[in-house]
């Protein structure tokens, strides 16, 4: 954000606790001192109503970052989000642009309970208009986030509160990653596992295991939702020959069903097994630890996963 915005003086950020406090997670800090109030604009408890300013800004010329404290918050917002940022560019017949970024943290994040710990990648992905971007790891969060600030488009950028403490290699300067590009970022050759956010961590916690026994799988990070790179998990599936599909989300209309029924429509003949997904519970998020601990998919489900299309017994 500050790189951008210190080449760009339309872009500014808005949301609750951004300026003052530094941002609820601390992601904006030191840069009400750096870019003034103007530019750095705390809002009220009112995601409906700084979501709007937002997208009005963005039609006359600005380019507004809209942080939502968590996008659980975002459903106060989301009549303005899908009714207005995702089709005012059709309904006016591309008179109006709206380049807007809306981001936050998406998914459980502990002992938060039902309210506080949903996925919605999937509900943005459905509707035309926007962009849905989750990144896994720092380097592509930085990438991917140049790369939404300065589209067209509105972007929907879900972040994690899990993984704001992660620390890795990030490049300097002028880092764009290409939005709509799926990453493979271990090569493997007997099933493929494809994730995005930070279920990559389960996702490489058990490649790493199978490696250990033998089964080499290949790992594919979507990062982004919409647009799905289809393209480059069809080319490993025709690789592999199975698929194992790893999602923190409700079963039911996930980002793994589209993937799974893709696959089977264009490489139907290259399966040598059922697809399977590893999803959370199809139930509201627990608050007791044990019970979030059975929710969440882990490392051990996917292993067994692995091994079921595999037809390994052992």
């Amino acid at each position: 954000m500050n790189e951008e915005m210190r080449k760009d003086d339309k872009i500014y950020l808005m949301g609750e606790e951004v300026a003052e406090y530094n941002g609820a997670y601390k992601v904006s800090q030191g840069m009400l001192d750096e870019f003034g109030a103007k530019r750095v604009i705390d809002t009220p408890i009112s995601e409906l109503g700084f979501a709007g300013i937002g997208i009005g800004s963005a039609m006359n010329g600005l380019r507004p970052i809209i942080e939502f404290m968590t996008f659980n918050f975002s459903l106060v917002a989301i009549d303005q989000v899908i009714n207005a940022a995702a089709k005012i560019h059709s309904m006016s017949g591309g008179q109006f642009s709206v380049p807007i970024v809306f981001r936050g943290p998406t998914g459980n994040a502990g002992m938060l309970s039902s309210q506080h710990s949903q996925c919605f990648e999937n509900w943005y992905a459905n509707c035309p208009g926007l962009k849905v971007v989750v990144p896994s790891n720092p380097a592509d969060a930085k990438g991917l986030l140049k790369s939404a600030i300065i589209d067209p488009d509105p972007v929907i950028f879900m972040e994690s509160e899990l993984m704001y403490g992660d620390k890795g290699m990030v490049p300097d300067g002028e880092y764009y990653i290409e939005i709509g590009k799926a990453d493979v970022t271990k090569q493997g050759t007997d099933v493929t596992l494809v994730g995005f956010g930070k279920i990559m961590k389960v996702v490489n916690a058990a490649a790493a295991e199978l490696e250990k026994e033998g089964i080499h799988a290949e790992v594919i990070d979507l990062r982004t939702v919409r647009p799905i790179d289809y393209a480059t998990v069809i080319n490993s599936v025709k690789k592999t020959n199975r698929l194992v599909i790893v999602e923190e989300s409700w079963p039911l209309g996930s980002i793994a069903t589209e993937v799974a029924f893709k696959v089977q429509k264009d490489a139907f003949d290259y399966l040598d097994a059922p697809i399977l997904r590893i999803m959370g519970g199809d139930v509201p998020l627990p608050y007791a630890p044990t019970l979030i601990q059975e929710y969440l998919p882990n490392a051990e489900r996917v292993i067994k996963a692995v091994k079921e299309v595999m037809y390994v017994t052992k």
